[in-house]
């Protein structure tokens, strides 16, 4: 299970920002390599909606969703019904019988990117988002990863860079919420500056030939800053990391009260303007 704690917990401000990811805005550099009848794995699912983009890319071909979070498991089946107008099937404990789509779609279920519970080259591709910055050793689970990808198959991971994110205007409190961010993850023994060093992970994993690239997420229109300046002032102030915050003692309730104030501020804030850069790892795995 999961070595480190989930920095974000899984408050309602964090799963709408999941809920909110699909293969187009936070998978691009992947979709060119899908082709319909690949398996895949998707590791770290949260809810589920880039797996289910993702299963529609590579349909028949059957998908599986895995996350730590067995309350997040729950909405991604609920979210995979919803999508298919099917049902989802259950985890049975059988990763045999648990991996077809057929025409439910994605199934979902509990496990460990560390343990992954599938025979070695069991899937064309193996795909993790946002996930190698949440873990201790994200070597090892990329080793896990690369173990159940199929010969000539790809291991893909996109990771934020919370050190290269950017905003404007400038604000103080706004510096100071981001710096506590990164101050819990260090407490956690993760590392938000996971974007800038995939292709190292990869490397130190064993991967040749890894094709490393960027992108970003950019909210700047007044609908996209009040959508991410207020899920990040709820996170600051009701979610895990706001806990965490308080009793490592890296900032006060009053600290937290004025750093969503900072969030909200800069939501209404006309010329706001905020960038996400990710770092992105593509592998194929040698043979055939």
């Amino acid at each position: 299970m999961p070595d480190t704690p989930y920095t974000h917990g899984h408050h309602d401000s964090v799963l709408r920002s999941h809920r909110w990811r699909t293969a187009d805005n936070s998978a691009a550099y992947l979709l060119p390599s899908l082709v319909p009848g690949h398996s895949l794995l998707d590791v770290g699912c949260g809810p589920g909606t880039i797996t289910i983009d993702l299963a529609r890319r590579v349909a028949p071909g059957r998908v599986v969703g895995i996350d730590a979070s067995a309350e997040v498991i729950v909405e991604a089946r609920s979210t995979a019904e919803r999508a298919t107008g099917g049902s989802v099937a259950p985890d049975t404990g059988d990763s045999a019988a648990s991996v077809g789509t057929g025409p439910h779609g994605p199934t979902f279920e509990v496990g460990d990117v560390f343990d992954l519970a599938f025979d070695d080259g069991s899937f064309d591709v193996v795909h993790a988002h946002q996930v190698l910055q949440h873990v201790g050793d994200p070597v090892a689970a990329l080793v896990e990863m690369g173990r159940v990808c199929r010969p000539g198959g790809i291991v893909a991971a996109r990771d934020a860079d919370y050190p290269a994110m950017t905003y404007f205007p400038p604000d103080p409190d706004l510096d100071r919420a981001l710096l506590a961010y990164q101050a819990a993850t260090r407490a956690n023994g993760a590392d938000c500056a996971a974007g800038r060093k995939l292709l190292r992970w990869a490397h130190r994993a064993g991967f040749a030939n890894v094709v490393p690239s960027a992108s970003v997420w950019c909210f700047a229109v007044p609908e996209e800053r009040r959508w991410w300046g207020g899920l990040w002032a709820e996170r600051f102030t009701r979610s895990a990391l706001a806990e965490q915050l308080v009793d490592r003692e890296i900032a006060s309730r009053a600290d937290l009260e004025v750093f969503a104030a900072a969030w909200r501020r800069w939501s209404t804030t006309d010329e706001g303007w905020f960038a996400v850069l990710h770092g992105e790892v593509l592998w194929r795995k040698e043979g055939s």
